[in-house]
């Protein structure tokens, strides 16, 4: 799944892209579109850390060749791990190298195994690099792990275990137009079925087209507004900035957390509140 491309992951991608050099071949990073557990066992999948984007952007980053992302859905989960590798070395033509993680499993009934590629390396020519984990402590660096840090808001510690601020790539969308009407207007970003860190205002790098914006971005519920069925809402506002973001991917690197989530008297408080985060923003990152 490679979701959050932790350090546990790009240790598995490096030593795929110095095989690829090696060996004069192309690299290619394979990962699916949903989550295995959103089609096999709905009620156990996790919120994602990274959106498909977010990941592709990280595997580009990490310079791989390409990206291969596989539609996960019911008929493919029925596929046992030797079908599935067996179909990837008939698609690609020839397979060199296979880096995978060293308590790896895969495919229906997780019938796949590090054993069963090396057996089919000899087969069909490819070798097999099993990849030890990460540790940071003395526990494994993990997607498990990052959400719960995520959680619990312990921004420094994600950072550790991803080897990079946090950060999300997501889509503008359009929203109630609030701010605008508060003069501060806000991208409303679309974040469903993330793992985000506790509602708040926190202090943000935006990046948009190549250009990079400080930002105060809010997420929570916006208690001081009355709605009938009130929603988690991420919307940030980029200082500095004039244009317009609608439908864009920007991506949105978290700093700090300025203030927890509150309740204001009315719009007025609550617009005087916004002009302070600005404040306290700007003099953070500008």
């Amino acid at each position: 799944m490679f979701d959050g491309i932790h350090l546990g992951h790009q240790h598995v991608v490096r030593q795929a892209l110095l095989d690829a050099r090696a060996l004069g071949a192309n690299s290619v990073v394979a990962s699916f579109d949903l989550h295995p557990l959103t089609v096999v066992r709905p009620e156990k999948a996790p919120r994602l850390i990274q959106s498909l984007a977010g990941r592709l952007d990280e595997i580009r980053r990490l310079g791989a060749d390409a990206a291969l992302v596989l539609r996960f859905d019911a008929l493919f989960s029925q596929r046992t791990g030797e079908e599935f590798v067996r179909s990837l070395a008939g698609g690609f033509g020839r397979l060199r190298s296979f880096t995978v993680g060293q308590g790896f499993h895969f495919g229906h009934g997780r019938s796949g195994n590090v054993a069963l590629l090396r057996g089919l390396g000899r087969e069909l020519g490819f070798t097999v690099n099993a990849m030890a984990p990460i540790h940071i402590g003395a526990e494994v660096v993990s997607s498990t792990r990052v959400r719960a840090a995520l959680r619990e808001g312990r921004l420094g510690h994600v950072a550790e275990l991803l080897g990079r601020p946090y950060s999300i790539s997501a889509r503008v969308v359009e929203g109630a137009q609030l701010g605008r009407t508060l003069g501060f207007p806000t991208a409303n970003l679309e974040v469903d079925g993330l793992e985000l860190p506790p509602v708040g205002v926190y202090a943000v790098r935006v990046q948009v087209q190549g250009q990079e914006y400080p930002g105060a971005l809010n997420l929570g519920f916006r208690p001081t507004v009355a709605f009938s069925s009130p929603q988690m809402r991420l919307e940030v506002y980029l200082i500095n900035f004039n244009g317009d973001l609608y439908g864009q991917t920007i991506l949105v690197e978290w700093v700090k957390l300025v203030r927890t989530e509150k309740r204001f008297s009315g719009l007025p408080a609550l617009r005087a509140q916004i002009a302070r985060d600005v404040a306290a923003v700007t003099t953070l990152l500008c």
